[in-house]
């Protein structure tokens, strides 16, 4: 909403001094926020009234003219044109040497086919304006003025291009501020000034028109009131400068008086107004009611558009000649030869407007004004001011009566109880009851003991929150203390929440970037991945209104949209890929419950170092940070989307905590990667229920370990971890640590066995280890591996 600061004042004394950014920046403070501001042909500099003394033909140019210019100065200016609508004694607007258009061109003296010319004749369009803004003017041609002015006078003062217009952000629930006379109340309420509103006064006294027209309500529900009033002997021309004006620093197009004056009182009051030739209505007749289906009418854009049943028209006896609230019908709209029209004024549900107007694709500047909700009591105070300015334009000559059908009680007022106390506490303020009352009356609230009685132009004044709104706002929200929240709660992560930082920020040490994948996918993603037909998790919660086929189901797996990431990667010829996501996965239960949300870490990776080892370093190193000791690993051959003899299983207590392994090269080549692709897949919530994140203090040993190197020969089938772990549980304590150095298979080992090499590291805290206490932890250890068909290799 742009408001001219120059039509503001008609409403409120605002201090010439007050600068535009002061105003902006008081007016944002009291809740009504400005986007910015600008200053009509601000850009133009230097630029003047001249006179034409005399007209000339240039010497080397017969399409040329050398004007001489009385600009105001001691001598003429000689001046070069090409115009040819120039006569001596004309008034023409002048950039001098070194002066500025409005589009911030520079001007400067120069010669013409070798003749000197000292400036530059303007057009309306190279000031910034329109033949609409000034009508006498020519689109073509030098802009040959019939102001009042003289030579030397500034062309900004004398045309009328200097108003300063302010953009505002309004809010949906302030419909009041979308007019200059809203803007105008805001205004006087935060510089303490007097609001000076006008009361219309329309003579008439040309015959009664009462009996002429005939309007009928058949949808009260959709329009409260419905007024109308009529002009005869319409005399349509333009409107005056002063109008134009108004409407131009508004971001209206001036097109004549009638059009311009509906326009203008919509700006000033914020009601929506529209002006029908009383011929094109049939047989006198209006009304306002549903359109039926299929009905049509052709509106002033000349679009024929298709009614229906829930839009709202205003008709004649036999046809739709507007839809209300949005745009009026191809004949009902002002031309030359209108004689007598009917103004209409009315308030219409604005939710009855919005969907007609979404519906037609039809968004209007009356349409956005009513889908938010206006005040039914400045329908006729709108419809007296638009007689009035027909009068004062001498328009046309205003019939007495008014013409309406009422739905509404205008003394109805909104009422909320005037709580200072309750006040104070919601806003942590300590400002007095007689403050408030002076707050509230710059709004135009009543305070009656302890009742409020809020204005009908205030509809988004409701509850009594909405009044220390208001309060709130001119007492100033700078002016309010700073107070801490009461309670004393602090906000903090949850253990879980540290949990999964903790592992988020784990991986992103270790070089993996992390993604962001949609939870549903599409169910041939299943067949991507080689999932078996019976397999349990093709069983997916289905999406009743899936934006495509590609994302119907949520998914039950997160390997198929790591999939997707890395072949996007691979594809776009990306050499590696280290990607990792904490997502979740959806698993149905019952057709009336709710799917289980299973918590899950994938990672994937590709190229560069990528391998099975590089997978495998990077789950151990995850889960030593999660603080997980004791799990189990064994090779699988079941994992559909592995390779069935690079793929293990991690288990925690028989609970499955995950998987890793080579992605199977079918999978791969489905997903068009052409390299070995590696994923792991982890539970977080498994992770998170055996994870222990205490952190113990262990002091340096004070006595020297013995380390023992063992070689075993056992069946190839034999994980390394089984024999590791049988080694801890049989040792105790005393066995300090394991650490794997060799894995061999060849000539030299039976086919089907292959030898596994340890270092051990044997330590007691209580002393220094003999030889015999030493051999006796070796020969449990040696006891417990024969268990699992391990021997030492000879």
């Amino acid at each position: 909403m742009n408001l001219s600061m120059r039509w503001l004042r008609e409403f409120v004394d605002i201090d010439e001094s007050i600068t535009p950014r002061e105003f902006s920046e008081a007016m944002t403070m009291s809740g009504s926020k400005v986007e910015g501001y600008e200053t009509e042909g601000e850009k133009i500099k230097n630029v003047v009234v001249g006179r034409v003394l005399g007209i000339g033909k240039h010497p080397n140019a017969d399409k040329l003219l050398v004007c001489q210019i009385d600009a105001g100065e001691s001598e003429p200016l000689q001046i070069v044109t090409g115009a040819k609508n120039l006569k001596v004694g004309d008034f023409v607007p002048v950039a001098k040497d070194k002066s500025y258009l409005y589009d911030g061109t520079k001007i400067t003296k120069g010669k013409l086919r070798g003749v000197p010319s000292y400036g530059m004749l303007c057009s309306v369009a190279e000031l910034g304006v329109t033949v609409n803004d000034f009508p006498y003017a020519i689109e073509d041609g030098i802009w040959v003025l019939e102001e009042d002015c003289k030579p030397g006078d500034d062309i900004r003062e004398v045309t009328g291009i200097n108003d300063t217009k302010i953009e505002f952000e309004i809010t949906s629930n302030r419909p009041d501020c979308f007019s200059v006379i809203g803007l105008a109340r805001e205004a006087a309420a935060t510089f303490d000034k007097p609001l000076k509103l006008h009361v219309p006064q329309v003579k008439g006294g040309n015959g009664d028109c009462t009996d002429m027209l005939d309007v009928k309500v058949e949808e009260p529900d959709l329009c409260k009131i419905y007024s109308a009033k009529v002009v005869k002997n319409v005399r349509v021309k333009p409107s005056p400068r002063w109008l134009r004006e108004k409407l131009r620093a508004m971001n209206v197009r001036p097109i004549n008086n009638i059009v311009d004056i509906t326009n203008y009182v919509m700006l000033e009051y914020g009601q929506p107004m529209h002006a029908f030739d009383f011929r094109f209505v049939k047989d006198a007749e209006i009304r306002v009611r549903r359109a039926s289906d299929g009905e049509t009418i052709t509106t002033l854009d000349s679009v024929e558009r298709t009614l229906n049943n829930t839009n709202l028209i205003i008709a004649d006896a036999e046809k739709p000649i507007a839809i209300a609230g949005v745009m009026g019908g191809e004949y009902s709209g002002i031309v030359d030869d209108t004689t007598t029209i009917i103004f209409e004024s009315a308030n219409f549900s604005g939710s009855s407007v919005r969907l007609t107007a979404k519906q037609h694709g039809m968004r209007t500047d009356a349409s956005s004004r009513y889908e938010k909700g206006l005040d039914p009591n400045s329908v006729l105070p709108a419809l007296e001011r638009a007689c009035e300015l027909v009068e004062l334009l001498d328009a046309g000559d205003v019939m007495d009566g008014i013409i309406i059908d009422k739905h509404f009680d205008e003394n109805a007022r909104v009422q909320i109880k005037f709580e200072p106390e309750w006040t104070n506490n919601f806003l942590g303020t300590d400002i007095s009851k007689e403050d408030m009352v002076k707050y509230l009356e710059k709004i135009e609230c009543k305070v009656d003991g302890d009742m409020i009685t809020v204005p009908t132009f205030r509809p988004d004044l409701q509850h009594k929150a909405d009044i220390a709104e208001e309060i709130a706002r001119f007492f100033g929200y700078n002016n309010i203390a700073t107070t801490s929240v009461s309670g004393g709660a602090q906000g903090k992560f949850s253990p879980r929440q540290k949990f999964d930082r903790t592992l988020s920020q784990s991986m992103l040490a270790m070089g993996m970037n992390e993604i962001l994948t949609y939870s549903f996918i599409s169910p041939k993603y299943y067949d991507k991945i080689r999932m078996p037909e019976n397999c349990t998790l093709r069983n997916s919660v289905v999406i009743r209104n899936p934006l495509g086929e590609d994302t119907s189901v949520m998914r039950t797996t997160a390997i198929p949209s790591m999939m997707e990431i890395l072949s996007k990667n691979y594809n776009n010829r990306n050499s590696e890929a280290y990607l990792y996501e904490m997502c979740r996965e959806y698993i149905p239960t019952t057709p009336d419950e709710l799917p289980i949300e299973k918590n899950v870490l994938i990672a994937g990776m590709y190229g560069g170092d990528a391998d099975f080892f590089t997978a495998k370093g990077i789950l151990e190193e995850l889960l030593s940070k999660a603080g997980l000791k004791n799990y189990d690993i064994e090779a699988s051959s079941q994992e559909y989307a592995f390779h069935p003899g690079r793929c293990a299983v991690l288990s925690v207590n028989d609970e499955k905590l995950g998987v890793i392994g080579e992605i199977h090269p079918e999978c791969c080549e489905n997903y068009g990667i052409n390299t070995r692709a590696y994923i792991f897949k982890i539970d977080t919530d498994v992770l998170y229920k055996y994870s222990s994140t205490e952190k113990s203090y262990t002091p340096l040993p004070k006595y020297p370990a013995v380390t023992r190197d063992i070689a075993l020969i056992c069946d190839e089938s034999v994980p390394v971890l089984s024999l590791k772990k049988a080694m801890e549980n049989a040792a105790g304590k005393t066995l300090e640590s394991v650490k794997l150095f060799d894995v061999y298979q060849g000539k030299q080992i039976e086919q089907g066995k292959k030898s596994v090499a340890f270092n051990l590291t044997l330590r007691s805290s209580e002393g220094t280890l003999n030889d015999e206490q030493a051999n006796a932890a070796m020969n449990k250890i040696m006891a417990a591996l024969e268990k699992i068909g391990a021997a030492l290799r000879s």
